[in-house]
């Protein structure tokens, strides 16, 4: 399934402008501004204590805090109700109480979510061995994963939040969590925002990724573009000079003699005399952004 980078409204789903948000004396959000277009799917990544979470809480309206915000045009302080009719947050899909059952889940979620499709949920499940009567405490994994994704793709919201939803799954269940997510779930009617530590297991399903450090956004871009702006060079040693004198962002060294640098908007072209180039991967992009933040 391709994913259309097209907006399909003119208003953003979020719009925030200098959020702020301080526990005792740790900034979380530090004056910290952010657009999201509707039919993105959006990564919101960033090391422990970055203020990932607490960005998400804002939205949904669970803490207090500083500075505008505007989810579907309502300020989660204020509309929080109004707002949660439209929005699905997960937290994280092993967490489902052990002792329900799998039509006690479907009527929870009917009783509390205006927006789920009872009928639809029970397609989905007419797909997989899970029945009626069933425990979670009775279920793999991988049948608790479908569980809840029957139950979150019955919800017809327009923004899907997804707060490290595969933690403790392996990774043949993280992997068949977002697919299904693609494939079942995602239109261009609805927007997606996820955090997560895998970074390289859903790459390939972003739109745009943000990373977050520090209570600040300090990389914010299409997924087409961080691929045309980046570049990783495998540099040979008699050429380490030349291409220090171009800036790179992120220098490691290699056994054999080799180092790798990365370059921010410095053409590809520019850089193929000095040895091998390549588009880093997401993860590797990450770790330079955030070297230093584990010290």
């Amino acid at each position: 399934m391709s994913v259309s980078a097209e907006n399909v409204s003119a208003e953003p789903v979020v719009v925030a402008r200098d959020l702020r948000k301080a526990y005792k004396n740790k900034l979380a959000l530090d004056n910290t501004s952010l657009q999201i277009e509707p039919g993105k799917i959006i990564g919101l990544i960033g090391p422990n204590g970055a203020g990932k979470t607490t960005a998400l809480k804002a939205m949904l309206g669970l803490i207090p805090f500083e500075g505008e915000l505007k989810v579907l045009g309502r300020d989660p302080r204020t509309e929080r109700d109004e707002l949660m009719n439209d929005v699905c947050f997960i937290a994280d899909v092993a967490v489902l109480p052990r002792w329900i059952r799998v039509k006690e889940a479907i009527e929870f979620v009917a009783g509390v979510h205006p927006r789920f499709d009872r009928a639809k949920c029970e397609r989905f499940l007419a797909n997989t061995q899970l029945k009626p009567n069933q425990r979670v405490r009775e279920m793999s994994k991988g049948m608790i994963v479908q569980l809840h994704l029957a139950l979150v793709m019955a919800i017809d919201a327009r923004l899907l939040v997804l707060d490290e939803p595969t933690l403790g799954l392996d990774i043949l269940y993280r992997k068949q969590f977002y697919q299904r997510l693609l494939e079942d779930y995602f239109d261009e009617q609805k927007t997606i925002i996820i955090t997560t530590h895998q970074v390289e297991e859903i790459e390939h399903i972003l739109t745009d990724v943000m990373f977050i450090r520090d209570g600040k956004i300090v990389l914010d871009a299409p997924m087409e573009d961080v691929g045309n702006r980046f570049v990783e060079l495998l540099v040979n040693g008699d050429h380490l000079d030349a291409a220090r004198s171009l800036k790179p962002i992120d220098e490691r060294a290699l056994s054999f003699g080799k180092t790798v640098m990365l370059f921010d908007g410095v053409p590809q072209s520019q850089l193929n005399g000095f040895g091998e180039t390549r588009t880093p991967g997401l993860a590797d992009l990450f770790v330079a952004t955030m070297k230093g933040t584990y010290a």
